[in-house]
């Protein structure tokens, strides 16, 4: 399948299990409607009052955070915005997997692929790190509507590597300027140490997170029927030790992380009682990923009870 997307470099690297799946050297690169309604309580200058006192907030807790962090906070009904750094690129880690997987099924909307087209697990497509499929025996079909749900879900590297051969690196790099990421690139596969040694890195933004999530909660990413099926699978994510951390247990997000060496990240959609929020915080530094992640649990949960 990878021959329909004719890149001119081969690029290689080198679940329940069978049962539960068949039930560059880069430098950084230059849903529906709201459901948000202002009561009379807070119509007006208090809801004004209070959001600049949650800025006001945030920047403190920020200014003692000892790494680099940038941020995008918007209230998805009222268009009000808190930013930091939005356009600091940071090295991605498995953010990236949200920008491949709407790629992926932009493919599918052109007709060059199927969600229902089955490729098999080899020895070579396993990689470290997240994921079930690398543990999973050689020659395991699986359908590429699965490798979505397990890239996104768990954040199965060997499943995001498996995409990425399907595709190509040419195509989906074209696909990631058509979704209007400016500063997000794919140079590299998951795992591949090797290249980010030798200085070929993924990089994204906040603005870009913030802004294909926007897209997809809005109906615009590739289209309706795609920004949809992309929110539907971030709904399912099983790594919530971030945004949703602090938060009420059911409380719905449709989010993703990413997490390597020195970075930590969340983003995602928060659907509050009083409003919908996209949340993305991007973090980088020697902190740890302890303190991170509850620098971005903090960050949310001060967000959220603006709206609850």
């Amino acid at each position: 399948m990878k021959r329909k997307f004719a890149s001119p470099v081969i690029h290689s690297i080198s679940l329940a299990l069978f049962f539960a799946l068949t039930l560059g050297a880069a430098a950084p690169p230059a849903a529906g409607p709201s459901q948000y309604v202002i009561s009379q309580a807070t119509a007006g200058r208090p809801i004004d009052a209070k959001w600049q006192e949650l800025e006001r907030d945030i920047e403190r807790s920020v200014r003692d955070f000892q790494g680099e962090l940038g941020l995008v906070i918007k209230d998805l009904g009222t268009g009000r915005t808190i930013l930091r750094d939005p356009d600091r690129p940071f090295p991605s880690a498995s953010m990236v997997k949200v920008p491949i997987m709407a790629a992926c099924l932009k493919a599918v909307e052109e007709g060059q692929i199927t969600l229902e087209e089955v490729l098999r697990l080899k020895r070579t497509d396993k990689v470290r790190g997240s994921g079930i499929l690398r543990a999973a025996p050689a020659g395991t079909p699986v359908t590429v509507e699965k490798l979505l749900e397990l890239m996104i879900t768990d954040s199965d590297n060997t499943a995001a590597n498996m995409l990425i051969d399907l595709l190509g690196f040419d195509y989906i790099g074209q696909a990631f300027r058509e979704l209007g990421l400016e500063r997000t690139n794919l140079s590299r596969k998951m795992m591949d140490f090797r290249s980010r040694a030798n200085g070929v890195e993924n990089y994204t933004t906040p603005r870009d997170m913030a802004g294909i999530l926007e897209k997809m909660y809005r109906g615009t990413c590739v289209s309706s029927h795609v920004a949809e099926k992309c929110l539907a699978v971030l709904k399912e994510q099983k790594v919530n030790d971030r945004i949703p951390r602090y938060l009420p247990r059911k409380t719905l997000v449709a989010h993703k992380t990413g997490l390597e060496h020195k970075v930590c990240h969340d983003a995602g959609i928060v659907f509050a009682p009083r409003g919908d929020l996209l949340i993305c915080v991007l973090t980088e530094g020697n902190t740890g990923a302890i303190i991170a992640k509850r620098m971005i649990a903090r960050i949310a949960s001060r967000v959220y009870k603006l709206y609850k």
